[in-house]
């Protein structure tokens, strides 16, 4: 089975655009009562030992527009904020699962952001995932929900808090430059930058890392994946063995994550091998985040990785609230 970094190195992003279909495994509900859901809510949570069970089957099977029509019943009916009686409830990693899903996708995604840059140090790894795996789209409105919630400019924070080529990638993806995906395929331009990538990289002495950075920042996903497969022509190496060979480190880490081919969503979503308290963050976030948008076609990609199903690969590696939790949001078997 692949390791934490070879996962995420094998895994890429939507195409985004608005035209591009979601594959969530969390859809609304249909025959939606939100009155009736916060009073099933409001019982479970007063109940001696609190009915975790009835909490997880609620909220991990109703759409975010859904969870926030459910918490405005809840307060209306109790004159008590539902997300703080989660938080008095709840504990672990089963609250740190329920709390994100009562965020919107862009909420969450802008929230765990903030946590990889505050304090000391930085989370350099969970950095690289999100800013790294959003679409051009996603990556625009996650900006606005930062500067909603932080008051703070994303780009500034990330550039206070990065350096280097390292920093420049990210604040060029920041920037949501990235193309829209055409149904006209400009086979002169993926020769060009198919040339300019390995000119700028293999053939010289040193590596051109802005060049890189322009390209792999700016071209739209489908013309990448093209221009991987005409590099093949120019250089003895693929687009993966080239990054690997020309830098080290971060920079290695995000350039791997935006060269990978493959067709599902870039994360780094571990193979759950111990049950560690950092790995519990990692798939707790990859689970909350996507399954409102594309968790289905991490589930396939998975299995082809490795040989097993996400699903069973979580109900092995996990137990007691937490597995029920995920395993209800991983939607199903495969």
């Amino acid at each position: 089975m692949a390791l934490v970094s070879e996962f995420l190195g094998q895994l890429t992003l939507n195409f985004g655009g608005e035209s591009e279909p979601k594959f969530p495994t969390v859809v609304a509900a249909g025959d939606f009562d939100p009155a009736k859901d916060a009073a099933r809510i409001e019982t479970a949570v007063k109940t001696k030992g609190v009915d975790e069970l009835t909490i997880i089957d609620i909220l991990t099977r109703r759409s975010y527009s859904q969870r926030r029509e459910i918490a405005f019943e809840y307060e209306k009916r109790s004159k008590k904020d539902m997300i703080t009686a989660l938080k008095g409830a709840l504990s672990g990693s089963l609250e740190a699962v329920i709390l994100g899903l009562m965020k919107s996708t862009a909420q969450y995604d802008a929230s765990e952001i903030k946590g990889s840059i505050k304090g000391l140090g930085t989370d350099e790894e969970t950095l690289i995932e999100m800013v790294c795996s959003r679409s051009a789209d996603e990556l625009v409105e996650i900006k606005r929900v930062y500067k909603e919630l932080f008051k703070k400019d994303l780009e500034k924070d990330v550039a206070g808090d990065t350096s280097g080529d390292f920093r420049s990638l990210l604040l060029a993806l920041v920037q949501a430059k990235r193309d829209e995906p055409s149904n006209i395929v400009d086979y002169e331009k993926i020769d060009q930058d198919a040339r300019a990538l390995y000119e700028a990289g293999v053939k010289r002495k040193g590596t051109d890392v802005a060049t890189w950075i322009t390209i792999m920042s700016e071209r739209s996903v489908p013309h990448l994946q093209k221009v991987f497969d005409r590099y093949k022509s120019y250089s003895p190496y693929d687009m993966q063995e080239s990054i690997r060979k020309e830098v080290k480190g971060d920079l290695e880490k995000s350039f791997l994550t935006l060269g990978s081919q493959r067709q599902a969503s870039r994360t780094r979503l571990p193979v759950l091998i111990n049950n560690t308290i950092a790995k519990e963050k990692v798939v707790t976030r990859i689970v909350v985040s996507r399954c409102e948008v594309d968790l289905m076609k991490i589930r396939t990609e998975f299995k082809k990785l490795n040989q097993k199903s996400l699903y069973q690969t979580i109900a092995e590696h996990t137990k007691g609230d937490y597995q029920k939790v995920l395993l209800s949001l991983c939607g199903g078997d495969d």
